[in-house]
């Protein structure tokens, strides 16, 4: 294993409910009220679709509100990692990643291990550079056991939601999370700061009608399966924590510059940070007209 590369899970594909909109030469992010499942190319109009993408749109309608889905590890932090991170815009290479308490930073000396005090209270999260980011993997279909897709997201209650249901799902199951039959879901809500206009967030719950004690026995049976086969998750689990920890940064260049484009674009200037056009006073107006009509009058003029 090459040390200093983070092993991540095997990825297919990307879950967004967002994209990359071209506006008045600049290529900003706007959010959708949709998922969107895209492959790992790019071609000039953006993302490549899935054949999950139409499927799902043709069965929910034409917008996917919920995509099936199973999780590759029983350990929730497996499945989402979530971290405070600040990213070099012009780059796309990870600079710091912090929980609020400890960060790996990139230094001059090389990786160094700092204090991190929250973008709140850090000198260098300045106008949205540092910000909560958080990475979720799941499996869709049953083609590959290992190959997964993932959702990136900076939104905190997409953070909070998806931190809490994994917990709680492994808590219910009896530490069988891999095994639960889940969805991601889409919520709306609207808050103050939004101005009575809906924000959209990603959910994990069961699917469709199923009863909690169906999901558990899904799940139990789906272990049972597993084990018969030889199929050893917790030594799944403890591999991918290794993986994890291999690399100061999960995330490499490629990625990054795609990841700073559409969750840490550049913020505008603040106001207070303009600076300020000097008030003209009334004096000043009157002489800047004396100057302009005695440089109108023509040079042979004389006075009446």
């Amino acid at each position: 294993m090459l040390k200093g590369l983070a092993i991540t899970p095997p990825v297919l594909g990307r879950i967004s409910i967002g994209k990359i909109v071209e506006k008045d030469g600049k290529r900003l992010p706007m959010k959708e009220d949709q998922f969107t499942i895209t492959s790992q190319l790019q071609c000039r109009d953006g993302w490549i679709l899935h054949p999950f993408d139409n499927t799902l749109r043709t069965e929910q309608g034409g917008k996917i509100r919920s995509i099936p889905i199973r999780l590759l590890f029983n350990e929730p932090d497996l499945n989402f990692r979530a971290e405070y991170s600040l990213f070099d815009r012009k780059t796309g290479r990870p600079m710091c990643v912090g929980n609020g308490e400890t960060c790996r930073r990139k230094t001059d000396a090389g990786i160094a291990s700092l204090p991190c005090p929250a973008p709140e209270g850090c000198g260098l999260a300045q106008a949205g550079a540092c910000k909560p980011y958080g990475r979720l993997n799941v499996l869709i279909g049953d083609d590959d056991p290992l190959g997964s897709f993932i959702f990136r997201t900076t939104g905190f209650n997409s953070i909070r939601t998806l931190t809490a249901r994994l917990q709680y799902f492994k808590a219910i199951s009896g530490n069988r999370l891999s095994c639960m039959p889940l969805e991601l879901k889409l919520r709306g809500k609207t808050t103050r700061q939004s101005h009575g206009s809906a924000i959209f967030y990603v959910d994990i719950t069961l699917r469709g009608d199923q009863s909690i004690e169906e999901a558990i026995n899904d799940a139990k049976r789906i272990e049972e399966q597993r084990q018969s086969a030889g199929f050893d998750q917790t030594a799944l689990d403890q591999v991918a924590r290794l993986g994890f920890g291999n690399g100061a940064f999960e995330d490499n260049e490629d990625d990054g510059s795609a990841v700073v484009e559409e969750f840490f674009p550049e913020q505008q200037k603040e106001a207070s940070d303009a600076q300020p056009t000097p008030p003209t006073s009334l004096a000043t107006k009157l002489d800047a007209k004396a100057r302009q009509l005695s440089w109108q009058a023509p040079a042979d003029a004389k006075p009446a």
